[in-house]
């Protein structure tokens, strides 16, 4: 394979690759900071992907069909919240029950929705917007600066996650809370408000995520079109330290690994597809060796808040 010919492939595949885990694990960065480990991300984003798909092929506007699968994940996520907020049950099982159940749900109402009719098996794809002027950059030009908006609104969404956690009081807020929310209760803050607002925002990326993998990365909802993506977004999330800009970096990471994955399948036909799709699992499993031990991300993560408790 000659690398500099496969550049601007590989580029373009990394940047497709990288926003639905971005949006995800943005989503995610937003549960972690309240203390709340939501491992059901590859369920939300599965949801977000049928609901999306489906809407948008009714209505013929791919932007309600976003929103609507915002909305979904946002309904499924309240599921995770209201057991593990107003119920203190495991977070961990609680999001393994949301990846089995969410799934399952994308699977039956894509059923119903196709039927016996193969023309609702395909919808409609967000066409891409140029840059002008960045668009015609050699090698990154194509791949980086003509996207689809929802992959720019991604990218734009980093710094003003940074920011709001970094100078908004809200976003001291959401980090008080995963740090210690019995302090942060005595500080007036609503610990429990927080954690339910943290899961909304969290649903409603991780189902972005989704959305943007059946209307702008490929116009049709298969079982299965996740493939992942949302347990990348979680070691993403840990690679990136639970910051913003380091998630963004980690994502397009992931990303390159991807496009990769792309490239090479095109250069070596003979060889099995399969071994190719290994390469972004296996660098995921690879920087989760490396960095997963040595960071924990907020103390309170992941531990039921008992509000009577001090």
């Amino acid at each position: 394979m000659d690398f500099m010919v496969a550049l601007p492939t590989i580029v373009k595949a990394m940047a497709m690759g990288a926003v639905p885990i971005l949006l995800a694990a943005l989503g995610e960065v937003f549960s972690e900071k309240a203390g709340l480990v939501n491992i059901g991300l590859e369920g939300i984003m599965a949801v977000g992907a049928f609901v999306a798909f489906a809407v948008g092929k009714v209505t013929g506007n791919l932007w309600i069909g976003l929103l609507a699968g915002m909305l979904a994940g946002v309904v499924v996520n309240l599921i995770y919240a209201f057991c593990t907020v107003t119920l203190c049950s495991d977070h961990v099982v609680t999001s393994m029950a949301i990846n089995i159940l969410a799934p399952a749900i994308a699977l039956f109402g894509y059923n119903l929705f196709v039927g016996a009719n193969p023309e609702n098996a395909t919808g409609a794809q967000m066409a891409s917007l140029a840059i002008p002027g960045l668009s015609d950059l050699p090698v990154v030009g194509n791949g980086l600066f003509n996207q689809t908006p929802l992959a720019y609104l991604a990218f734009l969404l980093v710094p003003c996650v940074s920011f709001f956690f970094r100078r908004f009081r809200a976003g001291l807020s959401f980090r008080s809370v995963g740090e210690n929310p019995q302090a942060a209760e005595t500080l007036g803050i609503n610990v429990v408000r927080v954690k339910y607002i943290a899961c909304i925002i969290c649903g409603a990326l991780a189902a972005a995520g989704g959305a943007f993998l059946t209307i702008c990365y490929t116009p049709i909802y298969t079982d299965g079109i996740v493939m992942g993506r949302g347990f990348i977004a979680l070691a993403t999330v840990i690679f990136g330290r639970w910051s913003a800009v380091g998630v963004m970096l980690a994502s397009l990471l992931f990303g390159f690994f991807d496009g990769l994955n792309v490239a090479l399948q095109a250069s070596f036909q003979a060889a099995p597809v399969m071994f190719f799709k290994m390469i972004p699992y296996v660098f995921t499993i690879i920087a989760l060796l490396f960095f997963g031990s040595k960071h924990t991300g907020p103390k309170a993560n992941g531990k039921p808040y008992f509000r009577e408790s001090r």
